[in-house]
Formats: C-alpha cells, sequence, structure tokens
C-alpha cells in the first residue's frame, strides 16, 4: 500500500513531469491518439459540451460557496466560471509554472487565486470547502483510502465533489491499457478508476448522481469507417452516447463498459 510518504514523493515527480511535459514515444503517440480520436469523438457527439454542463448544473449557486478547484492546472473549461460566480475560489495544482498562468489569468477578480501545492502536503491549510471540483484528477492517487480521507477533510459538512475520470472497467479498454502502460511516461500517477475503486468513493460520500460515457459510443470511430453519410454515423453516434448518459446513470453493468465517469458526491 502507497504511504502519504510515498504519494509526497511521486507528487514531487509529477511537478517536475508536468512543470516540463517531457513525454516517452509511447506516451506522445498515445496522446496524439487521444487527442484526435477520443477527444474528436467526444467533441462530434457532443459529450464534452453536455458534460460540461452538467457539472455547471451540478454547481448550483455559487455566490455563496467556497470553492477548491483541485489539479486545475493552468485553468480549466469551467475554471473561470468558478471564479467569477463563487465567493471565494482557490485553485491548486503541483505545476508552479501553470499556477503562475492561472494567477495572471484571475488577477481581476479580487476573491480568487491559485496556489502550487500538493493536495497532501501540510503546507496546504485551506480548507472548508462547500465544493471540491475535481476535473480529470481524482485518478491520479493510487492510495485511494488516504485521497478519500483527505477529501472529507477538506469539505466542509455537507460539502460536495463534483469529478470527471477514466474508467478501466470496460475489458477492452483495459487490455488496451495494459500494453500501452510499460511505455507510459505518467504510469506512477494514472490509476483510472477500476470498479473496487468507483465502489469505494460510493460507499464513503453520498452519491447524488452519475453518468458515464463513452460506453457504446466508443465504437462510434469504427461506425465512422463505414460506407454510410456523415449524417446517418452521427445519428448512430448520438443515440448511443444518449443511451450510455441514461443508462449509465442507473445500471452498474453498463457504467461498467463505459470509458469515463462524471461523479456528484456529497460528504455525509
Amino acid at each position: 500500500m502507497e504511504t502519504l510518504q510515498d504519494t509526497l514523493k511521486k507528487n514531487e515527480k509529477q511537478k517536475e513531469f508536468y512543470n516540463k511535459k517531457k513525454k516517452s514515444l509511447p506516451s506522445r503517440i498515445w496522446s496524439f491518439v487521444r487527442e484526435k480520436s477520443l477527444k474528436n469523438i467526444r467533441k462530434e457527439l457532443g459529450i464534452l459540451e453536455q458534460s460540461y454542463a452538467l457539472h455547471q448544473q451540478w454547481m448550483g449557486d455559487l455566490s455563496n460557496k467556497r470553492v477548491l478547484d483541485l489539479g486545475c492546472y493552468s485553468g480549466n473549461s469551467l475554471s473561470r466560471y468558478m471564479a467569477t460566480n463563487c465567493k471565494t475560489y482557490v485553485g491548486l495544482d503541483l505545476s508552479d509554472v501553470a499556477i503562475a498562468k492561472l494567477n495572471e489569468k484571475l488577477k481581476d477578480i479580487p476573491h480568487a487565486r491559485a496556489i502550487a501545492a500538493d493536495f497532501f502536503s501540510e503546507d496546504f491549510t485551506e480548507s472548508n470547502f462547500d465544493l471540491i471540483y475535481a476535473y480529470g484528477v481524482l485518478h491520479h492517487f493510487k492510495n485511494v483510502d488516504n485521497l478519500i480521507l483527505r477529501l472529507d477533510e477538506k469539505l466542509a459538512p455537507g460539502g460536495e465533489i463534483i469529478s470527471y475520470d477514466p474508467l478501466q472497467t470496460s475489458y477492452p479498454i483495459w487490455f488496451i491499457r495494459m500494453l500501452y502502460r510499460p511505455f507510459q511516461s505518467d504510469a506512477a500517477w494514472e490509476w483510472p478508476f477500476s470498479r473496487k475503486t468507483y465502489r469505494k468513493f460510493e460507499s464513503n460520500f453520498e452519491l447524488l448522481e452519475r453518468r458515464g460515457v463513452l460506453g457504446k459510443s466508443k465504437w462510434y470511430f469504427l461506425y465512422a469507417m463505414l460506407p454510410f453519410s456523415k449524417e446517418k454515423k452521427l445519428r448512430w453516434g448520438k443515440a448511443a452516447h444518449r443511451y450510455d448518459w441514461e443508462r449509465s446513470a442507473v445500471s452498474n453493468s453498463h457504467l461498467y463498459s463505459c470509458m469515463q465517469l462524471n461523479l456528484h458526491l456529497r460528504k455525509k
């Protein structure tokens, strides 16, 4: 089991990685494929737009909320929205290079600031957050038990978590990831949610809502190769996404066929 000290040491390496962004050739190839395939699929089928809209809906009225934008790098798609509309905004990331850029973006918002620090470090003393927004962040921690404890410590009573993370509960995706993992530059802090990981979050927090994406619709890239019109391909892809969106909210088996997960939790 990874100890807290192990995590802190590893996060120093992670900080250096994200400051310099030096990736191995296999990692660069995977990033290219991911950006050109998965991201394009999510954009074409409206998955990205719908996920961001859902997160914004889950946030509700931010005017009296203290918000932590966890692992925000130089700002994600909703960082500016949160910072502008909440009572207090704190952006947190390991990379001092990225945080300097984010602070420049936030300089016109008096109640918003960004900090370069480790979420697990004693130097990060901020707490009592009404909302922790973690876009593509929670899967960076191998020791899920320590992560859950830390999240619970930092949340105010009744505080909420909104997250978006990859799943490796689909067997084809699990197999592909296992083939690629030995060559992955950032493998030490890349731990897509397993069934066990998901169940730990579900049991330690109150599950308010969830939505999986890229279940049936992940096969859109194959369907798009067939000799059909662009309109017919898009109709199939969007229908597949709608099916994923609705079924993953109520069916564990369908959720586990998805590649990525939107999660809305509340402190018990």
